[in-house]
């Protein structure tokens, strides 16, 4: 279980797509750097070997509003691991960069008590066919409850009026899953990292497009932020692993058979 030590009124977003190459750490440090900008006490925790959210902070200037940062991707034998991944006590918001290619029986140690989950998910069928996968083992297996609507995907990268996206927003609409925002493909997320900053934090002139799609996840967050934790969401799934891997490929085929369709 991934013990995260903190204020008990911290909130945790989960930032979840096994599929290198998907936006997640894109994602993650826009997330962070949007809060940081709105004042809010932030931590961004980068537990992906490839280290994206940690170079992204490594760049961020000092003057620039705190986002402080944990490195649970590294392991210093020096200390507990308990201690490493400590959030400091004044910190009230916790954005989690998980791993890439994450096993489905791992998925329970980062969902559990977390107040948002948002996948980002491309406009091509290899990430669309990831998605499902994704999708099956979070609802059956780390047993993310639809009825808190604590789950949502964010449809990355997208170039409307294109075959693929069209793809994407018929298979999206079929998985009973809400599609909190689409954000386009746009070269103000590689200029924002390369400073260590996020598009709120751009002149608000030349983002203004790009901070328009962003107001539905706002708002998306904003309420799933402030719904209190109930036990599922605090639930550690039981039962036999061998059960749970058949349920997951048989809903993974549903929603690859239905994402089929939404392609004829």
């Amino acid at each position: 279980m991934l013990n995260v030590p903190g204020h008990p009124d911290l909130k945790k977003i989960v930032i979840l797509n096994p599929k290198g190459g998907s936006g997640k750490s894109t994602l993650a440090t826009n997330l962070a750097g949007m809060l940081a900008s709105r004042k809010q006490p932030v931590a961004l925790m980068d537990c992906d070997t490839q280290g994206s959210s940690l170079r992204w902070l490594r760049k961020r200037e000092a003057e620039r509003p705190e986002v402080h940062g944990i490195a649970a991707c590294e392991h210093d034998t020096t200390l507990t691991r308990s201690y490493q991944l400590r959030v400091p006590a004044e910190i009230r918001y916790l954005v989690v960069d998980t791993p890439a290619a994450l096993p489905v029986h791992e998925l329970v140690q980062f969902t559990r008590g977390a107040h948002a989950i948002l996948v980002p998910v491309l406009p091509s069928d290899i990430d669309i066919h990831a998605a499902t996968d994704l999708v099956s083992g979070l609802l059956l297996v780390a047993k993310v409850s639809r009825r808190m609507g604590r789950l949502g995907v964010v449809a990355n990268r997208v170039r409307e009026n294109t075959v693929s996206y069209r793809r994407l927003k018929r298979f999206l609409d079929r998985l009973s899953i809400a599609t909190v925002c689409q954000l386009r493909d746009s070269q103000n997320y590689l200029h924002a990292a390369e400073q260590g900053i996020g598009v709120h934090e751009m002149q608000p002139s030349r983002v203004a497009k790009d901070l328009d799609q962003w107001g539905p996840l706002i708002d998306w967050l904003a309420l799933r932020l402030e719904t209190p934790l109930t036990a599922r969401d605090l639930l550690k799934p039981e039962g036999e692993r061998k059960s749970q891997a058949d349920n997951v490929h048989y809903l993974a085929d549903l929603l690859a058979d239905r994402a089929a369709r939404a392609g004829d």
